[in-house]
């Protein structure tokens, strides 16, 4: 079948939706998700550089796509639409020159010009088919895999040398922090690790040149050559009118202020954004580890971000007199500034793992507070956070647990594993 044979089912899809983008709060109904399948960049993690490529584990293969395509189904048993990241970008790059232009971008950015092998890799790349190419670009390629006759320099010869041309993605089954949907637009981060940079490159294809995305004018609030970090992970869209994102080890006070001034700027429904300090720490690493939306006035939280009674800095950034300026105003209490912005009389924080000492540390570095939530009050988690997911049940939240033994080892839960495109808005 021809790719435009292919896409045509897309295309007509197209025609009959409004926006494909749409997405005004964290719990309305879940329409339609982008995930990646993990594939063989798993297999390229080995010992010696896991803190390189930002691992503590080396998932099993076989038993992380088990896991992860039961994640799928039960989303599709939802009547979820579930994209892949994979497949998008193999429809994206069918026109030869955009293929072309995709493998330059990658290779300046991986850095492959300073080995002086980026000439090589090109023709090494090309010489796949685009579904091939892509899948080589994602697991890495080796330097045992390019021919000895085309090595010119010395240290591509020497037997101890760094095994890779071009490093492996393993992250990017993490589809929500390169790019995070925000009302009928979207971020294209600037992320924080040189692990991870690469990744927004594929959103920033698939939304301007994807028919699906193509000639929608989809708003690009902040993009990837924005000077500082930000990653989805820490952007939680708490309804149409608030964003709270977190101040983090991967995502910086000036990028959340560019963000909300842009959005300020085009005049969307966003009025507030709240900038919530959390500690800078790996076991901490986004908002949405320590913090979900679970239903309209019901939250998980990790106990461990917040101080004596509950105090903790957050920001509230207004639009301002002029479009370079935003208002800012100071809040020390997380619970009673989300009753605040949200117009909310009551509100409930979740703790993980019950708020015990030891439940609750060892169940958030399983991601015990990050939930996907697919609807108001119903939720998907890893069935091995099985004391938070009780406390959940208590509060009269569905739970809709998932496998996790693999997943889990990239230390991401359902929500890291979900950039949501579609949600039905809510009702007022």
């Amino acid at each position: 079948m021809s790719i435009i044979a292919e896409l045509t089912p897309i295309m007509e899809k197209q025609n009959t939706l409004k926006h494909p983008i749409n997405v005004t709060s964290e719990i309305g109904t879940l329409k339609t998700v982008l995930l990646k399948r993990p594939s063989k960049e798993v297999e390229n993690l080995v010992p010696e550089y896991l803190q390189r490529l930002l691992f503590d584990d080396i998932p099993y293969l076989p038993i992380i796509q088990r896991e992860h395509d039961y994640f799928a189904e039960t989303l599709k048993n939802r009547g979820i639409e579930v994209l892949y990241l994979e497949k998008l970008i193999v429809e994206t790059l069918s026109n030869p020159e955009l293929k072309k232009q995709f493998v330059d971008d990658i290779l300046r950015e991986s850095q492959a010009n300073v080995n002086g092998a980026a000439k090589i890799l090109k023709e090494y790349l090309l010489s796949f088919s685009t579904a091939e190419m892509v899948d080589k670009i994602t697991s890495g390629v080796l330097k045992r895999e390019i021919e000895a006759s085309k090595k010119t320099h010395l240290y591509e010869l020497m037997e101890d040398h760094y095994p890779f041309y071009l490093d492996p993605m393993p992250n990017l089954y993490f589809t929500r922090d390169p790019a995070a949907s925000i009302g009928n637009g979207l971020s294209i981060n600037n992320m924080r690790e040189p692990a991870r940079r690469r990744e927004s490159l594929f959103m920033q294809y698939i939304i301007k040149h994807h028919p699906r995305f193509a000639g929608h004018d989809v708003p690009v609030w902040l993009d990837r050559n924005y000077g500082f970090s930000i990653e989805g992970g820490d952007e939680l869209i708490l309804s149409d009118e608030v964003i709270a994102i977190g101040v983090s080890a991967r995502t910086s006070a000036k990028a959340i202020e560019r963000l909300a001034l842009n959005l300020f700027k085009r005049n969307t429904s966003f009025k507030k954004v709240l900038a919530v300090e959390i500690p800078k720490c790996r076991a901490f690493m986004h908002l949405d580890t320590v913090f979900t939306m679970v239903d309209y006035d019901k939250f998980t939280i990790h106990p461990a971000i917040q101080g004596p009674e509950g105090n903790m800095n957050v920001y509230i950034l207004e639009k301002g007199v002029d479009e370079e300026h935003v208002n800012i105003s100071h809040r020390s209490n997380l619970q009673e500034t989300l009753k605040e912005v949200l117009g909310l009389s009551e509100l409930v924080l979740i703790p993980c793992g019950g708020g015990d000492e030891i439940a609750s540390s060892r169940e958030q570095w399983n991601d015990g507070s990050n939930t996907l939530a697919i609807a108001p009050g119903v939720v998907i988690t890893y069935d091995r956070n099985y004391i938070s997911n009780e406390i959940l049940r208590q509060h009269g939240i569905e739970v809709i647990e998932i496998l996790s033994s693999e997943l889990s080892r990239g230390r991401g839960g359902p929500r890291c594993m979900s950039m949501p495109i579609v949600r039905e808005d809510l009702k007022k």
